[in-house]
């Protein structure tokens, strides 16, 4: 009898800890997701009653239709802003990058190191408007630090013809090694998943692919050095216009993102990943001869892959999901529409245009959407991450 009671006791608590909790998720996220399901199949602008259309939203957004011979979609401004969010993933191989160099090198077993992680890690605490105000001050055409650097340099660099000569010669130089760097890079990764799926290629065909890319890369670089001097020139004298341009206004926000997350979150994932790797492996690696390259490609890579498989499917999910704030801050969306992304055209198709039945169907396409990448690379990752 006393051992029921101090179980309903026990119950009883439980539920009086679990109901707030239940109770936020069932108002702000459970009847909301159903209500928006159910509003996808509506033509409802919040002023009237809604109106069951049935998939005529969906139609209207992925559909296409024949317009003077050539297929057209029925919301070209959907599929620019998908083009668009698409786009801005390229930001996440070159975080994940940059984070992992930026963790190795805050691995180091080094005087006054914890300084320097915590310096790192500041940017990051900042909040994310007031960042992106001084991001948009630092991309200002005409006064913008970055521009502003760039005219002097140009000025000091092109301003002596042999120092003209250099600078374009090194800009080529290292143009062309971090093209050789990300195409070893991605032939490094499919051999790597080829290894994991026990498909066997020979090491030389691997090495001989990889150094015949980059001799044609070297080729065609110097073959157009006249070409490229007077871009090179060109971007030092008269630096571009960063936010008010189309064709680097995507560029300008990828840049931003990994700059800012070099050192953030991922950085201290890295870090306490590598501080898991034990130190035998290494030293047994040593005893077999194996360089520094060999014990990352070997033994650091494979024992961080759960590290990098989780930054890689966050980083899917939330670059589908966000880009609102940015565009909303820095460029409203603009220069035509090239920074607007699912997000952004979602918030002003509910809460300007008030079409919250096409809206919900926006939000329910890029549910399936972010669905159907996970489950896949949640597959593949199964076949390619080391877990002991």
């Amino acid at each position: 009898m006393a051992k029921t009671k101090y179980n309903k006791k026990e119950i009883l608590a439980a539920w009086g800890f679990l109901t707030p909790n239940f109770i936020g998720f069932l108002i702000f996220t459970l009847i909301p997701v159903v209500f928006s399901m159910i509003m996808a199949f509506t033509n409802w602008n919040i002023f009237g009653k809604p109106t069951f259309i049935g998939f005529e939203n969906f139609i209207n957004l992925l559909g296409f239709h024949e317009e003077g011979g050539k297929q057209v979609p029925n919301d070209p401004f959907f599929w620019q802003y998908l083009y668009n969010t698409v786009y801005l993933l390229i930001g996440i191989p070159l975080g994940i990058f940059s984070s992992l160099a930026c963790a190795l090198i805050m691995n180091q077993k080094l005087k006054g190191i914890v300084f320097f992680r915590t310096i790192y890690f500041l940017p990051s605490v900042a909040g994310g408007v007031a960042m992106l105000v001084l991001w948009k001050y630092m991309f200002n055409h005409e006064i913008g630090l970055i521009n502003q650097t760039l005219r002097s340099c140009g000025a000091f660099l092109y301003g002596n013809p042999i120092l003209g000569f250099l600078t374009t010669f090194i800009g080529m130089l290292l143009w062309g090694a971090f093209l050789v760097c990300c195409i070893a890079c991605v032939v490094s990764f499919i051999k790597w998943i080829l290894d994991k799926t026990q498909a066997d290629i020979p090491e030389h065909v691997w090495n001989i692919i990889t150094i015949a890319i980059g001799a044609v890369i070297f080729i065609l670089l110097c073959c157009r050095f006249v070409t490229y001097n007077d871009i090179i020139k060109t971007f030092f004298i008269e630096p571009p216009d960063w936010l008010g341009t189309v064709a680097w206004a995507k560029p300008s926000f990828i840049i931003m993102g990994v700059w800012g997350g070099i050192g953030g979150g991922n950085m201290i994932l890295y870090l306490a990943a590598l501080s898991g790797v034990s130190a035998s492996l290494y030293e047994a690696a040593e005893i077999d001869g194996a360089n520094n390259w060999k014990k990352f490609w070997s033994i650091t890579w494979p024992m961080i892959s759960p590290t990098t498989f989780y930054i890689f499917i966050m980083g899917v999910i939330g670059g589908l999901q966000t880009g609102f704030m940015n565009a909303k801050v820095m460029t409203n969306g603009g220069p035509a529409g090239s920074t607007s992304t699912v997000e952004y055209y979602l918030f002003n198709t509910a809460f300007q245009n008030f079409n919250m039945g096409y809206a919900s169907s926006i939000a329910w396409f890029l549910f399936v959407i972010i669905l159907i990448l996970t489950l896949i690379t949640w597959k593949v990752g199964g076949q390619v991450v080391t877990y002991e």
